[in-house]
């Protein structure tokens, strides 16, 4: 079995086609069921199987049933184990079915790590030296989530438990040992940053949060911060909503009133699961003229977007997105380089500890094998002395035939390895032969 991870994240794929590709949070789980069954080893040829929500997807061959899925704004990963060499192929094939695209328009942007490739990028993403904001700490919690829905769906093995237990235990030792995370600039600090490049003095103007999400509350903690004439928040669930306005001295407004309201409003930021835009261009266009065109500063922190991208177009709207942010984010980076190096170099040590893990698992099967054939012989023996026994035969003497028995047998298989063998092979087999058969207690006998 192999280790594959696949995906697409900032660094290979624009915002428009991740936000295509996203798992909201609650399609997840059936998602990994259905992966399951695609991946069912008796599954028909040319049957179809659909999801709860009747998408229709092929079946694949050759894939183990051990999956997860990280969905996040910046990326859209696939952890799975394999013995197939076209694992990849098949992989990219099911995302593209199951987010309805054409796979010549997903495949460019997708990468396929195996192996220890796919260690060291786990690694690396729970600590977060993948992430648009080098450091941040939102990752490890959303990829501890990921490992809880794969499990509730049981879709985990014990190949994916062994990678992600040892990923979150390298996330801990990079923060314990490392400054990674200092002079970290947040998404939601970059956003305060860009909304005092609109406005000389946030604490006149009226913010409205969307969603009551962590970035949103993370958000609403930089801008409260700022003291701002009046903070609101408008989310699907009204006690979240309220809940989260009350930490700041904020109020809530229910979004079903958004369209009539946001006019009022001179900072948006929003950040929510939809799956569709809550705030369309009709409705900003609406609110600019209400406003008699003072600015708009809006950020879309969802994926996928929850404001219609051509709002960007309008004047006095200064609409800005995750990957938007990314410029400013990167620019504590070089401060923080030393410490990358030092978090990389705890990385490729557990790297090389988990591959020693998985060698040593890949023998588990022929072990088995061997146990399982010695067994075999021990009972055919076994089964011959007790008739020998029961016929009255001297005990002693039946001992003595159960042990030469068993030793030729279990001697036949080296020997004639041995006698058939020739050149570098055989020099290889009287170098193992004797070590394979040292008892454990020490020398030949037991004795020192």
């Amino acid at each position: 079995m192999q280790l594959l991870a696949i995906g697409i994240n900032h660094h290979t794929a624009p915002l428009a086609l991740r936000e295509r590709v996203a798992f909201p949070l609650d399609r997840i789980k059936p998602a990994l069921q259905l992966l399951r069954s695609v991946w069912r080893p008796n599954v028909a040829p040319g049957e179809i199987l659909r999801d709860s929500a009747g998408l229709e997807l092929p079946p694949l061959e050759g894939l183990s049933a051990e999956a997860a899925i990280l969905s996040t704004c910046n990326r859209t990963e696939l952890y799975c184990v394999t013995d197939d060499h076209a694992a990849r192929e098949h992989a990219i094939t099911w995302l593209s079915h199951y987010h309805n695209l054409p796979v010549e328009e997903l495949g460019p942007h997708v990468y396929a790590l195996p192996q220890s490739e796919a260690v060291r990028h786990a690694f690396r993403v729970a600590s977060g030296l993948d992430s648009m904001v080098l450091g941040e700490t939102q990752i490890l919690g959303q990829l501890k989530d990921a490992v809880r829905t794969a499990s509730e769906a049981g879709a985990l093995g014990t190949y994916l438990n062994q990678l992600f237990q040892r990923t979150f235990a390298v996330a801990k030792e990079v923060r314990g040992q490392t400054e990674i995370g200092a002079h970290s600039v947040s998404m939601a600090a970059a956003a305060v940053r860009l909304a005092q490049r609109i406005f000389d003095d946030i604490a006149k103007q009226k913010v409205l949060f969307i969603g009551a999400g962590e970035m949103i509350e993370l958000c609403a903690t930089h801008f409260a911060a700022q003291n701002p004439r009046e903070l609101v928040v408008a989310n699907r669930t009204a006690e979240r909503g309220s809940k989260l306005a009350e930490r700041f001295n904020g109020r809530a407004i229910p979004l079903a009133d958004l369209p009539s309201r946001l006019h009022e409003f001179d900072i948006v930021v929003s950040c929510t699961a939809s799956t569709l835009p809550l705030i369309g261009l009709g409705a900003v266009e609406r609110a600019i003229k209400l406003r008699r065109h003072r600015p708009i500063f809006m950020v879309d922190l969802a994926v996928p977007r929850d404001i219609e991208p051509e709002v960007s177009q309008l004047e006095d709207v200064f609409l800005y997105t995750v990957d938007d942010l990314g410029s400013i984010v990167r620019e504590g980076n070089a401060m923080r380089q030393a410490a990358v190096a030092q978090a990389e170099a705890i990385i490729e040590t557990r790297v090389a500890n988990f591959m020693q893990w998985l060698d040593a698992r890949s023998v588990v099967p022929v072990i088995r094998q061997l146990h399982g054939h010695a067994d075999a012989m021990r009972l055919i023996e076994l089964e011959r002395a007790q008739k020998m026994l029961a016929r009255g035969e001297d005990p002693s003497a039946v001992l003595e035939a159960l042990s030469v028995a068993l030793t030729n047998k279990f001697m036949h298989g080296p020997t004639h390895a041995l006698n058939r063998a020739a050149g570098d092979k055989r020099e290889q087999l009287v170098e193992l032969l004797p070590d394979m058969f040292r008892p454990s207690g020490g020398r030949y006998g037991g004795h020192h």
